[in-house]
């Protein structure tokens, strides 16, 4: 260990951190100055990685879950070698650069999954080891090892806070992650002051319960961190949580250890004072000592070596199983759409949407062997369960259900870990009125354009007996209202089947499907290529008879309450268009030709939908009637509830009728 260049390299970060921070007048300089040895030594001993290439597949990954302290993972990315150059860090936090005041995914190169929302870094890594362990399972063999690494993290007090993180590492130690190591930076500082303000539980006997191994030492004892991830690694069943005591701002003359470092620029006194300390020109910026320069130089040829080593067993590997090395490829490359062979459903079937996605599933299994998913305790409900799969446990890696227990919050994370790592396809379920517990993995999700796939059923009122609680009623809008989440609500089995298959496709971002509890009829559709126009968001599925005097725009189970109104207006209902809407979004990205042909300019228009009515003025216009759920529900068999609600061809028929010629 190269203790004197460690030293350097530790200077560097905090003298990168403070500049950064003072120019842009804005950032969080306490964690980089008081993590800066830390640091260095994950990316100088421990990582295995190799700047050269970011995207190794068997890298080892670091998160860093305490987001807010950005400036120490592009100060360590920078000075590895990673394409980040100084000018970047000099523009941190400004317009267009490579260097937000959070780390992102896909924007700055080396930053593993986007973290800010904190609990989520954790949380996703969580989800990142479960994909290390599930593709070593599936692809090594006795003879070739591809798939070994680890997943590191350096997680804060305000981590150990949320509770997403707790859901996300019960869930670690009951499936026996052991490539998973947690360091936690306990400077013991918040925003408001000392943790004394509201945090005093013993973090480190909370993970022993929960089943981790656990150690405690100095933040600045690089023989004792060397020595407990040494010790840690000897353990392959139990994640490892490393408790460090440091002090925030460290280095900092007046102001090391308090708060007032945590969010905040020293300010220019406070930084020349601090760089006179150390030994540098005060006048100096982002200098980088020497010493710190040749420390990484000297790592360079032995990661890329590393690098190197893997790739001559992995070409080994390939060649000694070309079967492993051709599913490999079909984990790591786009779907082919050919491939997946859908099940059919006929005309006039009753089946609830949630039923018939389980089929659907039960079919992809077997066309898609890197789709991966489960729920959160609600697989019978959800209908997520595909049997023949296997469950994946801690001593079975190669299953491809998951359980996630009552944990949606940290469900919703770990499958965002899952996309990040690569090779996988995962999808959760839970309710839809859960949605709003996974909401911020969600938008992350969205933020990240990772192509989760959430399968929210029981998707309204008609939840029945349930009650208020359990009938979602504005979470289909509260949805729709996250940029890049496609929500896709079928109206029936076909409708399903292909919704699935669209979402599957989907690379760019994730896609919520919204399913019923209760049966629905697989009805007529009027268009021959509505599977394609399908992809527009919205399509023809009972016509008029001539220019249409009134449309009826539909989701989900509502299409069959519009078809059984178009019938209940008797002759009336000639003059009634129906129009199945399973995307708000795509049909409002839908070619403005294709729109105005499912929605005359200047006709009347109804909206049908078992939800809240936010929204739906942008796609029915200012006039639109609406016959949907602008209230809480109650708690009742169906039925009742249809017709308390006005939820029924009756009552939609009557209001309706006044609108036709």
């Amino acid at each position: 260990m190269h203790t004197q260049g460690i030293a350097q390299a530790a200077a560097a970060v905090r003298l990168l951190s403070m500049d950064a921070v003072q120019k842009a007048n804005s950032g969080h300089p306490g964690l980089p100055m008081g993590c800066a040895e830390l640091g260095v030594l994950v990316y100088g001993e421990i990582l295995k990685h190799d700047p050269g290439d970011p995207g190794w597949i068997d890298r080892d990954r670091f998160v860093l879950s305490a987001g807010h302290g950005s400036m120490l993972l592009y100060s360590l990315l920078h000075l590895c070698g990673y394409d980040l150059a100084l000018s970047e860090l000099q523009s941190f936090r400004q317009l267009g650069s490579k260097t937000p005041g959070h780390p992102e995914y896909g924007l700055t190169v080396g930053v593993e999954t986007t973290t800010g929302p904190l609990g989520q870094g954790i949380s996703n890594a969580v989800g990142m080891a479960m994909a290390e362990r599930m593709l070593a399972a599936r692809f090594n063999t006795a003879q070739h090892t591809v798939i070994d690494h680890y997943t590191y993290v350096l997680a804060g007090d305000g981590d150990m806070m949320e509770g997403v993180s707790s859901e996300a590492s019960s869930l670690a130690a009951h499936l026996g992650l052991g490539k998973l190591v947690v360091f936690y930076d306990s400077n013991r500082i918040t925003i408001e002051g000392s943790t004394e303000l509201a945090f005093t539980e013993d973090v480190r006997r909370r993970f022993d319960a929960y089943g981790w191994q656990t150690f405690d030492g100095d933040a600045y004892d690089p023989e004792q961190i060397l020595g407990f991830v040494a010790e840690a690694k000897k353990d392959p069943h139990r994640p490892s949580l490393i408790v460090l005591h440091s002090v925030i701002g460290k280095g900092a003359p007046t102001l090391a250890g308090s708060h007032e470092t945590h969010g905040a620029p020293l300010g220019e006194e406070e930084v020349r004072a601090a760089k006179r300390a150390m030994g540098v020109p005060e006048d100096s910026q982002f200098h980088v000592p020497t010493g710190a320069q040749e420390y990484f130089q000297g790592k360079r040829e032995g990661w890329a070596r590393a690098h190197t080593r893997w790739g001559e067993g992995f070409e080994a590997w390939a060649s000694a199983n070309p079967d492993k090395k051709a599913e490999w490829d079909r984990f790591f490359s786009p779907l082919d759409p050919g491939g997946l062979a859908l099940p059919e459903f006929k005309e006039g079937e009753k089946m609830a949407t949630r039923k018939a996605s389980g089929t659907v599933l039960g079919a992809l299994g077997a066309a898609v062997p890197n789709l991966v998913g489960g729920s959160a305790d609600l697989a019978p409900s959800n209908n997520t369960y595909v049997k023949g799969l296997g469950d994946f446990q801690a001593g079975t890696p190669g299953g491809r259900n998951l359980h996630f227990g009552v944990r949606e919050h940290g469900m919703g994370a770990i499958c965002n870990g899952l996309v990040l790592h690569g090779g996988l396809r995962p999808y959760c379920g839970t309710f839809l009125v859960f949605s709003d517990y996974m909401r911020p993995a969600v938008r992350l999700a969205a933020i990240m354009g990772l192509p989760v796939i959430y399968v929210f059923t029981h998707d309204s009122v008609f939840v029945g007996e349930d009650g208020p609680t359990h009938q979602p009623v504005e979470h289909l809008a509260a949805l729709r209202a996250i940029p890049n989440l496609v929500v896709l609500r079928p109206g029936d089995a076909q409708e399903t089947a292909a919704a699935w298959k669209m979402a599957l496709l989907r690379t760019a971002g994730p896609t919520a499907l919204a399913l019923t509890r209760q049966n629905l009829t697989v009805y007529a559709k009027d268009d021959p290529q509505w599977r394609e126009n399908l992809r527009h968001g919205a399509y023809l599925v009972a016509d008029s008879d001539g220019p249409p005097a009134l449309v009826l725009v539909a989701t989900g189970s509502e299409v069959n309450l519009a078809l059984e109104t178009k019938q209940a207006l008797g002759a009336a209902g000639g003059k009634v268009r129906v129009v199945s809407m399973i995307s708000r979004e795509l049909f409002l990205d839908a070619p403005p030709e294709y729109r105005s042909h499912l929605l005359p300019p200047g006709g009347r228009r109804a909206v049908l939908e078992a939800g809240v009515s936010y929204g739906w003025g942008d796609i029915a216009g200012p006039e639109f009637v609406f016959i949907g759920v602008d209230r809480f529900g109650e708690s009742a068999p169906a039925g009742k509830i249809a017709e308390h609600l006005g939820l029924n061809a009756a009552a939609a028929a009557a209001k309706l009728k006044p609108l036709l010629p």
